[in-house]
């Protein structure tokens, strides 16, 4: 289903991505993206020795399986090495003489802080002592922070890494780090020229021209003037035009079972042109409803296409129900007031009035079809459209809706649209849920409209 478009999607997506790329200008911006403390940094001082004792132990284990003649290497690395662990060792001492003195310079300063408040010394006086200590105090931390050139070890032999893993820097779980990304900009213009080719692709599957402008909306307002990570814009462009369908598909709907328990006798009137598929359609749906176990009647009301009558009472013996029928040039709207008045006094559930398919067009018909709205006074009136037919269905149903207000939709014959035009149009443009979509022609072939479905057949 929908095979057609989802490929012509498919490739629209990957062209436009593609001619932004080529025709986008280039633009350098700053991203923060949120990293975690490394492993390697959370390690104590002598974890760190353990680790590279147990590298150079790994490395022993494995030199011992070459030839006798790097023995004299080894023994080289191994003391070069071993000295500077020793240098490693000496520098943390070193440090941590510096922290004890900055530890007693603290004491020191929460002592001079008592005698103040106590007022055994000069308030000027302390206050300058206080000073010179912050100094030195500063002068401490900024000698462990940043340790002269002379103190600093580099263990870069001792601790390797392939030449192809990023360097991590150290930052706080809840901290954030910069980084340049490079990505493509289009401005309007160009936009214009680059969607001309889905355009083409999406009229060509029977897209509403009312549904192209909204998808086109979207993208513009997602992509034109818009920072696009390089590498990920059909990316953008699939989540937007996800986006944009699964809108046009929201329409609130019902369920047709539940829907019809609310009254009784409950009447469904069903419309559409010559050959859309309403008498089967009916028969689908009256299968349906003897299947929740829901009594019904048939109403012939078309009246004027040849053999109507006979196909409808042929569905009627099938299923075993009552058929409220008159002779050919019948007033189809007496037809269906008889099978409202029958299905009222036999205690029945829901009456379906089929009806003559009718160009739209045609005003003597739209007529008589208002006419049959006002006499049955029906609680759903349901257009029944060929999907095949693309942007004749939705045509179709705009002028049904605008002649007597449709309630819902049914579209027959999905099983055979490749295109879907209608599928995703009709129901944005009529603003009228689809309940039912005909796959076959069997009574079970009637299927629940369902979004994710076309979702999935358009590749989205």
């Amino acid at each position: 289903m929908f095979k057609f478009l989802k490929e012509k999607l498919k490739n629209g997506i990957k062209n436009i991505s593609a001619k932004i790329e080529e025709e986008g200008s280039n633009e350098e911006i700053e991203v923060e993206k949120p990293v975690e403390e490394i492993e390697e940094s959370k390690k104590g001082f002598f974890s760190k020795l353990k680790d590279k004792f147990t590298k150079q132990e790994s490395k022993e284990d494995l030199k011992e399986e070459e030839p006798i003649q790097k023995e004299e290497i080894q023994e080289k690395e191994t003391t070069e090495i071993k000295v500077k662990i020793k240098d490693e060792v000496e520098e943390y001492q070193k440090k941590e003489e510096i922290k004890e003195e900055k530890e007693e310079l603290e004491k020191k300063e929460e002592k001079i802080q008592e005698k103040v408040e106590k007022k055994e010394i000069p308030k000027i006086q302390e206050l300058m002592e206080r000073q010179d200590k912050k100094k030195d105090i500063k002068k401490i931390e900024k000698e462990i922070e940043e340790p002269e050139e002379s103190q600093k070890v580099e263990i870069s032999e001792v601790e390797t890494k392939p030449k192809d893993e990023p360097e991590t820097q150290k930052k706080g779980f809840f901290k954030t780090i910069k980084e340049k990304i490079t990505t493509k900009k289009i401005n309007k213009d160009q936009f214009e020229k680059i969607f001309w080719d889905l355009e083409v692709a999406l009229l060509e599957n029977n897209v509403a021209v009312e549904v192209i402008e909204k998808i086109k909306d979207d993208l513009v307002q997602e992509i034109v003037e818009k920072p696009l990570p390089r590498g990920k814009i059909e990316e953008v462009i699939t989540k937007t035009l996800k986006t944009s369908v699964e809108q046009l598909l929201s329409v609130d709907s019902f369920n047709l079972i539940e829907k019809v328990k609310e009254k009784k006798p409950f009447v469904i009137c069903f419309v559409g042109i010559n050959g859309s598929g309403k008498t089967t359609t009916i028969a689908k749906v009256a299968k349906l409803l003897l299947n929740n176990k829901l009594s019904i009647v048939l109403a012939a009301s078309d009246t004027f296409r040849a053999a109507s009558i006979e196909q409808l009472q042929l569905h009627a013996d099938k299923l075993g129900v009552k058929l409220i029928k008159q002779g050919y040039g019948a007033d189809p709207a007496a037809v269906a007031f008889d099978a409202v008045k029958y299905a009222d006094s036999k205690d029945i559930d829901v009456v379906l009035v089929d009806t003559a398919g009718r160009i739209h067009s045609n005003v003597n018909l739209t007529d008589e079809m208002k006419k049959i709205i006002r006499v049955s006074k029906p609680d759903l009136k349901v257009f029944v459209g060929e999907s095949i037919t693309g942007n004749d269905c939705v045509e179709q149903a705009k002028k049904f809706d605008e002649a007597i207000e449709l309630d819902a939709i049914v579209l027959s014959k999905a099983d055979v649209d490749d295109k879907g035009g209608a599928a995703i149009s009709v129901s944005y443009v009529t603003q009228k849920p689809i309940i039912y979509i005909g796959t076959g022609q069997e009574y079970q072939d009637l299927k629940e409209f369902d979004a994710s479905v076309v979702m999935d057949s358009l590749g989205l």
